[in-house]
């Protein structure tokens, strides 16, 4: 049996299709979406503020009416079949609401409560020392530092076992510690088979946790593509010439190439397409050879996801 045939194709668990969201205002924040996101993969959504990313998330978790189109949860149409889609789905919304008075552990189980599942103190027990909650769960909310209260959120979110987690901007104002936990607890989800939507500003997470990338600009999806496809497409790279004797200018031999030289003439910078051939390294040195320019070292770097993402939301307007 071929290889090909023993690998199951990747279920699509969320199905969004021509969407679009109109604000009294006249605003359009949505136009035409079309997005599957598979079963158990990460997925970030990628866009400058006001792209419509949290207007997205909000229309699949069903808190956010659709002006078009349609959203499945598992087969689940978000608007007829409400309750067994939404039951899937666990939010991390943006903003820190949630009731000052009550204590972490009164608010974490009522929300497993709220989705019709059984009191599981054991689970719950679990989620806060995950998440480093269990010494405050019977600290009463207001007493928690911005950090915690973040971190209460997820619990929330994750209380009533969903098999979907959104997480928007989930680290936005967050120290450095609690962004690792908060990545460590995402890796830790996944393998066990949960789905998990994020986005985030912090284009490095992107580039570090998602299978898949999407790039959304002005309500429209410009851009789907898994994340090592797009660092090879659309990456940019450099290879740099330490020379050995200084330069005052190119010359015009090398034109062809569209060299750039160090203000003090002891680099040589060559960008080239990421996917391109070899041959034009080759061509290059050769041609150095002959114009009698000696390097002493070279190094190659290749574009991160940022430049990527500036770039693609650049082109799109």
């Amino acid at each position: 049996m071929p290889v090909s045939a023993m690998i199951a194709p990747m279920q699509t668990i969320i199905s969004v299709s021509e969407l679009s969201k109109t604000y009294p205002s006249g605003f359009q924040a949505l136009k035409g979406i079309n997005l599957d996101i598979r079963r158990g993969e990460i997925f970030a959504l990628l866009g400058p503020n006001g792209a419509g990313k949290t207007t997205l998330i909000g229309i699949i978790c069903g808190i956010v009416k659709a002006s078009a189109g349609t959203v499945r949860v598992d087969g689940h149409d978000i608007i007829a079949d409400y309750r067994a889609a939404r039951s899937l789905i666990g939010l991390v919304p943006q903003e820190l609401t949630t009731d000052a008075f009550e204590s972490v552990w009164a608010t974490v189980s009522f929300s497993r409560g709220l989705f019709g599942k059984r009191a599981n103190p054991d689970y719950i027990e679990k989620i806060l020392r995950d998440l480093s909650l269990w010494d405050k769960k019977d600290n009463k909310i207001i007493t928690l530092s911005g950090g915690m209260k973040r971190r209460l959120l997820i619990a929330k979110a994750l209380s009533h076992e969903p098999e979907i987690l959104f997480l928007d901007e989930p680290t936005a104002g967050v120290d450095v510690n609690l962004r690792r936990d908060m990545w460590q607890l995402v890796r830790a989800l996944k393998a066990t088979g949960v789905t998990i939507l994020l986005t985030t500003h912090y284009i490095d997470e992107a580039e570090e946790m998602a299978d898949r990338i999407g790039v959304i600009s002005k309500g429209e999806i410009i851009l789907v593509e898994e994340k090592r496809e797009l660092m090879r497409q659309l990456g940019k790279k450099q290879l740099t010439l330490h020379l050995q004797t200084p330069l005052e200018r190119i010359p015009s031999t090398l034109g062809a190439y569209r060299l750039d030289l160090s203000s003090d003439g002891s680099e040589l910078t060559y960008t080239y397409d990421a996917q391109g051939e070899r041959s034009g390294i080759v061509a290059l040195l050769k041609d150095l050879n002959e114009a009698a320019i000696v390097f002493k070292d070279l190094h190659t770097t290749q574009s991160s996801l940022e430049e990527i993402f500036v770039s693609l939301v650049k082109d799109a307007k």
